[in-house]
């Protein structure tokens, strides 16, 4: 059960950051987002400005009713445990505590790919989906959640495995794609090779698949031969701000029962 009607999220991401409230009944922006360059070097206090200056844009004079951020890290007990894509500052920083602190009120910090895997799973293509979900963004690397019966497994940092000796997102990621010109067959070869892993390892129900990339899923999960369903995310780039949003309310009703 979620504590408010409308809720607010924030993804932070290696190039922008970006806010928009969101109606917690339907997943959908209740206003345009708004989007400010991540600012470079991207330490946590010019971060943490940029983040008011995004949730100011929508509630200058009064908090959200639950604020949702997402990061590029590990988040263990409001604490960065990983820094990717974002200034190294970040890495064992106090990140939920730090927030709270320049915002004045208390938010609630996520992992990005987490965020993502909890809009699919209220919105998106895992709705309704009982066992267990796996979802992978392809991007710059891979990112993950996984979610047993509509609970959400932190920080499960899939695309860090080790298959054949490298990291999965050092062959699978969207960027190698792009950087070494694969075809579509080539790519789902590596796809097929990180997915077969851990279907074997995880035996899920359903397999999710975010990022930029998604867009042209009808290209390369066709190619994949998997006993586990394999479908694109349906909220893309919006459902960092939809998770954070979400997760942030659900945490609010939680602190008050």
């Amino acid at each position: 059960m979620l504590a408010f009607m409308i809720g607010f999220g924030v993804d932070i991401g290696g190039s922008g950051i970006k806010g928009a409230p969101v109606d917690l009944v339907t997943g959908e922006f209740t206003a345009d987002r708004v989007r400010i360059k991540t600012p470079q070097p991207s330490t946590p206090r010019a971060v943490i400005k940029t983040v008011a200056q995004v949730v100011a844009a929508f509630y200058p004079d009064k908090p959200p009713p639950s604020l949702g951020i997402t990061m590029p890290s590990v988040i263990h007990g409001g604490v960065a445990r990983s820094a990717a894509n974002i200034h190294s500052s970040w890495l064992n920083y106090p990140v939920a505590d730090a927030f709270a602190q320049a915002l004045g009120y208390e938010v609630s910090v996520l992992n990005d790919a987490d965020a993502a895997g909890i809009a699919e799973l209220h919105y998106g293509a895992a709705k309704g989906q009982p066992g267990l979900v796996i979802m992978t963004t392809l991007g710059t690397g891979i990112g993950s959640a996984m979610i047993y019966d509509g609970v959400l497994i932190p920080n499960a940092e899939l695309g860090h495995m080790e298959i054949g000796g490298r990291h999965a997102e050092k062959r699978a990621a969207a960027r190698v794609k792009t950087q070494k010109r694969l075809s579509w067959a080539t790519y789902a070869r590596r796809l097929q090779r990180f997915y077969s892993t851990l279907e074997f390892l995880f035996s899920p129900d359903l397999f999710v698949v975010g990022g930029g990339i998604s867009k042209d899923a009808a290209k390369f999960l066709p190619r994949l031969r998997l006993e586990t369903i394999i479908v694109p995310a349906q909220l893309r780039n919006q459902a960092g701000i939809v998770g954070a949003a979400w997760y942030a309310s659900s945490r609010t009703t939680s602190d008050k029962s």
